[in-house]
């Protein structure tokens, strides 16, 4: 069962948590090997998809935010697309656009960032969002400081939250085809109620790389094999990293409560897709293919309209506006 785990570190400004996907993941990658089109996915991108799937539940996991939480990676490589989103609540889905052939270890570069122009980019769109409001978005490149290429996900990661939330992190990811997991610790500002030791003044700690609680326990984390993540349970896994810590952990997220695959496709949806495209686009389609048809890249289901559902389509008041969240194609 899919579990997330939180926790922090008694009397120090250290947050964490661990996320296993093992069900909701499994069932991301069901649906794709099914998927007649396309088929399974190669291991490479299995395991980018999954640490960024890893990824995105631990970072929604640490904000309130209601809404959903989407992780793009895209570039110039086979890999074009990448895409996880995560509710709230947090259902799930993910899926990644592959054209041309990968080779068996290829690198997330080799993938994604052929010619160093490959960009991730985080956005928060609210549930609530009002007309004409804009999702939250940040961008940031694949690349280092030195513009040295990056080949882990979770470093680009840690470079977003240093560039947009001044804040260290340390991550740890893995993925494999039963199993996508991650740790995630993450310095509390010094300041205000995040001031958990009560000691330290804020001008001495806020400052990025100077918590001296922080750097131990991010150290310590960083020893975790990526072996050990996919293959140990939580409890195995904390006892082994932090058991000369005390640590303060909250009540597990598992089953609804946790993390699950859902996809927010519909017919409806498809339909408000279909009259944004037009009626003469439709009416095109129809006369060289007889029916409309429309397949769901996240879950994989296949929606179809024939001339007689078209021209109802076209005939009702739906909005004429498509969604943005979901990839269909």
């Amino acid at each position: 069962m899919s579990e997330i785990h939180k926790f922090i570190f008694d009397g120090l400004p250290v947050r964490g948590a661990v996320v296993r996907l093992t069900d909701a993941w499994m069932e991301i990658l069901r649906r794709r090997a099914s998927n007649t089109t396309h088929g399974a996915y190669p291991r490479p991108v299995q395991a980018l998809l999954g640490e960024m799937t890893a990824a995105a539940v631990l970072m929604q996991s640490n904000i309130k935010f209601n809404g959903s939480l989407i992780v793009q990676v895209f570039g110039d490589g086979p890999v074009k697309l990448a895409v996880v989103e995560v509710q709230s609540d947090f259902a799930l889905r993910a899926t990644a656009t592959v054209n041309g052939e990968l080779a068996p270890n290829a690198s997330m570069s080799q993938m994604v960032n052929v010619g160093n122009a490959g960009r991730c980019a985080i956005t928060l769109d609210p549930k609530d969002r009002q007309p004409g409001q804009q999702p939250y978005q940040g961008v940031v490149p694949l690349f280092g400081d030195a513009r040295e290429k990056l080949e882990n996900f979770s470093d680009v990661l840690q470079h977003y939250m240093l560039q947009s939330e001044q804040l260290d992190t340390t991550l740890v990811l893995a993925a494999d085809d039963r199993v996508a997991a991650g740790l995630l610790i993450q310095r509390l500002p010094m300041a205000g109620a995040g001031n958990l030791a009560g000691r330290a003044q804020a001008s001495e700690e806020d400052h990025i790389g100077r918590s001296e609680a922080y750097n131990r326990i991010a150290i310590l984390a960083s020893s975790l094999k990526r072996e050990e993540l996919l293959t140990l349970d939580v409890d195995t896994i904390l006892h082994r990293l932090f058991w000369e810590e005390k640590l303060l952990r909250f009540e597990p997220l598992r089953g609804q409560a946790g993390p699950h695959f859902s996809c927010a496709c519909s017919r409806e949806r498809v339909a408000r897709m279909i009259v944004g495209l037009g009626q003469a686009e439709a009416d095109s389609i129809l006369r060289e293919r007889d029916e409309i048809e429309v397949g769901c890249d996240f879950c994989g289901l296949q929606y179809r309209f024939d001339a007689v559902d078209a021209a109802q389509l076209f005939s009702s008041s739906l909005p004429t506006t498509p969604p943005a969240s979901a990839p269909l194609q």
